[in-house]
């Protein structure tokens, strides 16, 4: 081996440790600081809203059981211990709904809290001298307060100016669709685009819309969706935004609202996972499927598929600064709830500030997906859809494989420090027919930002091909 071989591989083995070892000792900060934050926000939440909040610090207590008719109309967690997922069940006057939450909201391993468990089972061995039960035990435990937020009004630490809070005064609690279509409304297909976490649709509107040709928006209708709990759309206190969730208000908003039989659908990171589903369930209207970095871990047998997601999306690590912001989003509830705070409650000052700094040259789309959003949407959207599908995109890939007659096409940025390349590449073993375009130099934002109308007139190809086959 060449000795510039050698000291490549030497330079690179000390700049993982490096972050290794730094990033142990800032997350172990972290952690100190999160579990500080969590008792300010616990008092602050009763100063400005008169009840405790709770939060997902500490696992669901045992099990109780409610008396008769106690909980009706509303939601309780119940956690089986020894899954991946807890079961919500919501519980109404007629039917009771069963959703899936993903473990990786209560277990989030930590320094500290490895600590604290080993002081208190220490504790507990010197305090009680009864031999241990070899009996396995599985935990079945009820928490009916975790959800237990059921106004309709944005919290004290979430923004309430006219933008964020203009779904209140809708009567509909349909998504916000952004429609462009021919002047004649006579489109003969349709397009779907579903954009990924913490965006809007003017992910799509502000880059791709005006850049089709005329030929294709005199052809096809374009429907750009606001997810729930993100731009213009409802953002309730009282959802946890699970797939399910998510995939109802897609049908309703969309599919249902404005009939589609058949669409192409178009896909961004999250909306990847979204846009598989979707798929899944309906494969007999799916035309073409375009999916822009999907998320998708192969997940190694015997390993508990969200813990594994959320530790390749957020290592805990430093660098790069994009894996450093995954993490503290990932990890730390109460610290990405202070980012909230201090970024999404003054989006309109970041905005301004933006404008003035580059004399109004930069638009500020962006910034309005980036931080159009609450925390409880963004917080559960992440755990729940991102890390919760770990065990069931594989499926979707399954059966998109095998159920779904569509033209599959991927596109990655080269250097995309969020997701890596080879997720694409995992979405080709599992779809052999899907065709991969790798994207030099580009990253998880330049895949589309700055080469709109190159990517529009691929897409506008690959929609042709899709209606000629």
């Amino acid at each position: 081996m060449p000795s510039s071989t050698r000291l490549t591989l030497h330079s690179m083995g000390i700049s993982r440790w490096l972050n290794r070892t730094v990033g142990c000792f800032v997350f172990f900060i972290l952690d100190i600081v999160d579990f500080l934050l969590c008792f300010t926000y616990r008092t602050l939440d009763f100063y400005f809203e008169s009840e405790w909040k709770p939060c997902y610090c500490c696992p669901p207590p045992e099990a109780k059981q409610a008396a008769a008719g106690g909980n009706r109309g509303r939601k309780m967690i119940v956690s089986e211990r020894s899954g991946e997922y807890s079961k919500v069940v919501s519980v109404t006057r007629t039917k009771i709904h069963l959703d899936e939450i993903s473990e990786s909201l209560y277990s989030r391993p930590s320094l500290l809290a490895k600590l604290v468990k080993c002081f208190k089972k220490n504790a507990v061995e010197c305090s009680d001298e009864r031999p241990p039960s070899t009996k396995k035990k599985t935990r079945l435990t009820v928490n009916s307060t975790v959800v237990e937020k059921l106004q309709r009004t944005p919290r004290w630490s979430d923004c309430h100016c006219t933008f964020c809070t203009s779904w209140l005064s809708s009567s509909s609690s349909s998504l916000y669709v952004n429609v462009q279509q021919p002047k004649d409304n006579k489109a003969q297909e349709n397009v779907v685009f579903i954009h990924g976490f913490l965006s809007s649709s003017t992910f799509w509107t502000e880059t791709l819309f005006p850049n089709f040709s005329d030929s294709a928006k005199s052809n096809y209708r374009f429907l750009a969706v606001d997810l729930l709990g993100y731009g213009k759309s409802p953002k309730p206190n009282d959802s946890l935004y699970t797939l399910k969730e998510h995939l109802e208000m897609i049908e309703r908003s969309v599919i249902s609202q404005f009939r589609l039989k058949t669409f192409h659908v178009v896909a961004h990171s999250l909306g990847c996972i979204l846009a598989l589903a979707l798929a899944a369930k309906h494969p007999g209207a799916i035309k073409s499927i375009t999916l822009l970095a999907p998320p998708y871990y192969s997940v190694p047998k015997g390993v508990q598929a969200t813990q594994y997601v959320m530790r390749r999306m957020a290592p805990k690590e430093v660098w790069p600064p994009m894996a450093f912001a995954a993490s503290v989003a990932s990890w730390y509830e109460h610290l990405s709830r202070t980012v909230s705070l201090v970024l999404c409650k003054n989006h309109h000052l970041l905005e301004f500030l933006t404008k003035l700094l580059t004399r109004n040259r930069m638009r500020t789309y962006l910034i309005e997906g980036f931080l159009c959003h609450t925390h409880n949407a963004s917080w559960h959207t992440l755990h729940n859809i991102i890390f919760g599908s770990g065990s069931k995109i594989e499926a979707y890939l399954d059966h998109v494989r095998d159920n779904v007659n569509c033209e599959v096409t991927v596109f990655h940025g080269g250097r995309d420090d969020l997701i890596p390349v080879e997720c694409s590449y995992g979405v080709k073993r599992k779809v052999p027919r899907a065709r991969i375009h790798i994207v030099p130099d580009k990253d998880h934002i330049t895949i589309v930002v700055g080469r709109q109308k190159e990517f529009a007139s691929e897409l506008e190809l690959i929609w042709r091909r899709s209606t000629s086959t």
